[in-house]
């Protein structure tokens, strides 16, 4: 059987580049996640490392990593990080926008896993919220959320585009565009 991963950076420049991570800072306050991780592929044998390096300052050595399979072609068993062994496990029941991470020093970390394909914009958001202390947004809650906030921000772009495309022409209150003897007369007859 053959699988083939779905890579926006090769395994080998993966390696080289810094983990894209946003972490809540500690406070006190509860969350529902820890922060975000916005991998350059969706190869988790690649994408790890980096991640379990970048964590072990803030985090202590990250041990077992959980996922949901639905958003990763290939989930390996275990992946080899700086002469040890990082544990991967799934469950389809996890929410597949999360990752759980587990380590001896914090024990049990929620993060979003923000979609490789992500426009930076967009990713920049989601960092930014799944980092907020206190949040009781969920991964899935977040991500409904941005895909509401892209969807606005496009149908946005399309009405510029078409008022620029139509010369600013008018707008019924229907949508269509009102020629220009559909217009009211200003008080002074002129059009």
């Amino acid at each position: 059987m053959t699988t083939n991963l779905d890579r926006t950076a090769p395994r080998n420049l993966v390696a080289e580049l810094p983990a894209r991570l946003s972490l809540t800072p500690k406070t006190t306050l509860a969350s529902q996640l820890d922060g975000a991780w916005w991998p350059y592929s969706r190869d988790l044998e690649a994408e790890l490392p980096p991640l379990a390096a970048a964590l072990e300052e803030p985090w202590g050595r990250v041990t077992r990593v959980t996922v949901n399979p639905t958003r990763w072609p290939v989930v390996p068993h275990t992946v080899a990080v700086h002469g040890r062994t990082l544990h991967v496990g799934w469950f389809a029941e996890q929410d597949p926008d999360k990752l759980i991470l587990l380590s001896y020093t914090v024990g049990r970390s929620d993060l979003l896993v923000i979609p490789p394909e992500t426009e930076p914009a967009a990713a920049a958001r989601l960092m930014a919220a799944a980092a907020i202390p206190g949040s009781v947004l969920t991964a899935g809650v977040l991500m409904a959320n941005e895909a509401a906030v892209g969807r606005g921000i496009r149908d946005a772009g399309r009405r510029e585009a078409t008022w620029e495309g139509e010369g600013g022409a008018c707008m019924s209150p229907f949508g269509n565009p009102m020629e220009r003897s559909a217009l009211p007369l200003p008080g002074n007859g002129w059009r």
